[in-house]
């Protein structure tokens, strides 16, 4: 079969390798001049640092498989996401562990002493949070919620943590000992050439041709058995019923002589500080060693028509509009909508792949019996 696939990023070239190496032919179009998406990575010509150019991507996961698949490609060295953050004039360890604790109590509690010391702190009359506030508010209490999680989250989502749903704060964990390592997944590195390399070396087979620089319409996919679409839901409709809502992020690059702040990821929990974070992208390849830094300073906002969509924002009006599209979706002939913009979900590296490789298997088992593919094979809603 004849299979267009829109977008070179992770969904696209895991799904044209799988269905190559099936015996089917693959065409990948992309409207950026590289592959890899947002994972696209790149040797600063200045430094000689590998710099993460749409921010940094740290690959972490629990799933064997998935971790076996990158490492065919690519080898994976060793790294721990080690995040800190400043506050209130001094330099903390996240997640909040019982280092940070101890710092910003200036105290010098065992586990039990300080896990018994945070439920005081924690508002206990919140039985049943309804807010990412009121969440953070009988998680760790007002003074660590305030010096981390409020300046921050108002300046990464834009609105008060109020209208924010709780769910997002169970993915930061407190721990009463001193793990500082931002993950907990068995298997945690970084690509030892860039991302670029290793999704270049998926999509080097002799069934797959790449055309980039290639924006999509709908009207090239009609030579085609199947189209598997990894751009914009929305967007695919031509935004027919509005746009989707998304957060995009600014980057304001600038490079150091040394060593400028010490680690990979440093936090700025203010509101009054206008970045959520610095990252210095040496740190993010410990094994190599660079006099020069490159760094970049991070600002989201409110996503506009022309800018790269990054956090889909999934409240109330945006999941009734999503609906709308959905339906839309299910209807359309001969497409399945993937990846994090097509079914208009955050998706960590490992997931994306992960949803590839059984995307992948459906499509061949639905040639293989006649059955008709689905327009998502993991449901948005």
């Amino acid at each position: 079969m004849n299979i267009l696939l829109v977008g070179a990023g992770l969904s696209g070239a895991v799904i044209g390798r799988k269905l190559a190496e099936a015996g089917h032919n693959i065409t990948i179009v992309d409207s950026r001049a590289h592959v890899g998406g947002n994972c696209h990575t790149e040797r600063d010509a200045e430094t000689g640092v590998m710099v993460h150019v749409y921010g940094p991507h740290i690959f972490h996961t629990d799933d064997e498989e998935v971790w076996d698949y990158v490492n065919s490609f690519e080898t994976f060295q060793p790294y721990k996401n080690r995040v800190k953050t400043t506050s209130r004039d001094q330099v903390f360890s996240l997640p909040i562990n019982l280092h940070t604790i101890n710092q910003f109590y200036n105290r010098t509690m065992r586990p039990d002493e300080a896990r018994a010391f945070i439920e005081q702190q924690a508002d206990t009359s919140i039985t049943d949070p309804q807010n990412f506030e009121e969440q953070a508010m009988r998680f760790v209490g007002a003074d660590l919620y305030e010096a981390f999680f409020k300046g921050y989250t108002i300046k990464q989502w834009g609105v008060s943590p109020t209208e924010l749903p709780a769910a997002i704060l169970k993915r930061l964990p407190v721990r009463f000992n001193y793990d500082d390592n931002y993950f907990f997944h068995r298997f945690q590195g970084m690509p030892e050439n860039g991302y670029t390399q290793m999704i270049e070396r998926i999509l080097d087979h002799p069934g797959i041709t790449v055309q980039l620089e290639t924006r999509f319409t709908r009207e090239m996919g009609e030579p085609y058995d199947h189209v598997f679409y990894s751009g914009p839901l929305d967007g695919y409709f031509d935004y027919e019923r509005g746009r989707l809502g998304y957060r995009t992020l600014d980057f304001e690059r600038f490079t150091y002589e040394g060593d400028y702040q010490g680690c990979a990821v440093m936090n700025y929990g203010e509101e009054s500080v206008p970045y959520t974070r610095i990252t210095e992208h040496k740190h993010f390849s410990p094994w190599e060693s660079h006099e020069g830094s490159v760094c970049y300073r991070e600002f989201s906002r409110a996503c506009e028509p022309d800018d790269i969509p990054y956090y889909p924002i999934r409240q109330v009006k945006e999941k009734a509009l999503l609906a709308d599209y959905v339906a839309m979706a299910e209807t359309a002939p001969d497409v399945t909508f993937v990846g994090r913009l097509g079914t208009y979900r955050y998706l960590d590296m490992d997931v994306t792949i992960r949803e590839a490789l059984d995307t992948s298997r459906t499509f061949l088992e639905s040639v293989e019996t006649g059955a008709t593919m689905p327009a998502f094979c993991v449901a948005p809603l």
